[in-house]
């Protein structure tokens, strides 16, 4: 048997509220099925499972918020023994009507309190007895669904605690380069003459490779922060910043962005941006990132030190493409150039290793043919 737990979908959630059951007990399940929804303060997120079985049964019922770690279902996974026969159903009839007569004096005092109706109240006790929960359960009202300043509200405040607690606990250190994207950009000019309109590359999609590339030159900076220490990662999961349209962002994961060609992390960013900003994510999604990657120059901004997301001990912020004098061979020519800073996590890394990291995003993205 298999606990399936409420995620933590990000540094900043303590709680989710389980919107949907998708899967029902009995139902077969297998890896990166989706079994449920579960709502946060950033929005509806689709929740996956990663064992191979049998949903057994679900704990928590729709509507309920719940601490994360929360078991919400059991799965019996693939070759555990069945389950005991169940009752039948004149069985379950009769421990049910016996129960039934089983009321405690705390139960039914709450019960006159709360002006609740025993006789419609369901026992969760043993043998079908109604305890004081079942009296409170039937008492409160179903859960307020967030209006939408509420959402943004809550956000906000989930977020500002997130960064709190970063900036307390993790001793940041930043460092940061002038990038010349001179070659990059014709290269990329070329590239996408060659492609239809809907496959062309913007440079954030380059930015991304780049930052995956430097990860596995300089594996310091991927992975996380666990109470053992620092966990590094084969893989670099990039997450990418979004912003959402009500306020607010997320930073879901472009998986394995150092194995995957140009074209497939463009339309992995797309889609990430398109169903981030419709609720449409998935639980891996939000919670696999090994490194992430802000990117503010479409509003103007020439330079940005982040704040690392926790457990992550590393993020690569990205402004605007600009152009300033350079000096080339001796000479002064005009250059397209971009600043890439990286916020560091002292404990994991040091100055050296972040400097090591930005030149390896320079020497990638003065390779894009190689991304």
């Amino acid at each position: 048997m298999t606990e399936f737990r409420m995620p933590a979908l990000g540094a900043d959630m303590e709680a989710g509220t389980l919107v949907e059951w998708l899967k029902k007990p009995g139902d077969a399940v297998k890896r990166g099925d989706i079994i449920a929804v579960v709502d946060t303060e950033k929005g509806a997120i689709e929740i996956e499972v990663f064992e191979e079985g049998e949903l057994e049964r679900t704990i928590v019922t729709p509507g309920e918020k719940v601490p994360v770690g929360t078991v919400l279902a059991v799965i019996r996974t693939a070759g555990a023994p069945a389950p005991p026969a169940a009752l039948s159903p004149v069985e379950r009839m009769a421990p049910a009507a016996a129960g039934r007569g089983r009321i405690s004096p705390a139960a039914r005092k709450a019960a006159e309190e709360l002006h609740v109706d025993l006789r419609a109240v369901e026992g969760h006790g043993p043998g079908g007895a109604i305890t004081v929960a079942d009296v409170e359960g039937a008492a409160a009202p179903p859960p307020a669904v967030p209006e939408p300043g509420d959402r943004r509200t809550g956000m906000r405040s989930a977020i500002g605690a997130a960064m709190a607690r970063s900036k307390r606990e993790i001793p940041h250190l930043y460092a940061s380069t002038t990038i010349d994207l001179t070659r990059m950009l014709a290269w990329l000019a070329a590239e996408n003459q060659r492609r239809s309109v809907t496959e062309r590359l913007l440079p954030v999609v380059l930015f991304i490779k780049a930052v995956a590339a430097a990860c596995v030159t300089v594996p310091t900076l991927n992975g996380l922060w666990t109470d053992r220490g620092f966990a590094g990662n084969d893989a670099a999961h990039v997450g990418c910043a979004i912003a959402l349209r009500g306020g607010g962002l997320v930073a879901p994961a472009v998986r394995d962005a150092q194995a995957k060609p140009l074209g497939e992390v463009a339309r992995e960013f797309a889609d990430l941006v398109m169903r981030a900003r419709a609720g449409g994510l998935r639980s891996s999604e939000m919670s696999d990132a090994t490194i992430t990657v802000t990117n503010l120059g479409d509003l103007g901004v020439e330079a940005a030190y982040a704040i690392i997301i926790p457990p992550q001990v590393a993020i690569v912020a990205f402004g605007r493409i600009v152009e300033r004098p350079w000096v080339v061979d001796g000479r002064l020519e005009p250059r397209a150039v971009v600043t890439a800073s990286v916020s560091v996590d002292h404990r994991v890394a040091d100055g050296r290793d972040a400097g090591a990291f930005l030149n390896a995003i320079d020497r990638a993205l003065q390779a894009p043919e190689s991304l």
